[in-house]
């Protein structure tokens, strides 16, 4: 699926920058340059995230709206983001 194709190579890159931020934290980097990777990770989750809740508001939402579960995906959707406000 062209969706998921799109997905995994991000989050490869997050899991590449994060064998990095490791690395460099085992080999006693210099903080700021850690934490320059550290933050690489998090925006390339981030990004990868848009895209999984892009992909869910195309395929699955899409799809709950034209019958009785409508107000479950919204929900499910508050709840996910209430979590990543934590």
């Amino acid at each position: 699926m062209k969706s998921t194709q799109d997905i995994t190579p991000r989050l490869k890159i997050a899991r590449g920058h994060l064998d990095k931020v490791i690395e460099m934290v085992e080999r006693g980097k210099y903080c700021i340059n850690v934490l320059q990777q550290s933050i690489a990770v998090q925006n390339a989750l981030k990004r990868a995230d848009e895209k999984i809740l892009s992909r869910h508001l195309q395929i699955c939402v899409k799809k709950a709206l034209s019958n009785e579960e409508k107000d479950k995906q919204v929900t499910k959707i508050l709840e996910v983001f209430k979590r990543g406000r934590r």
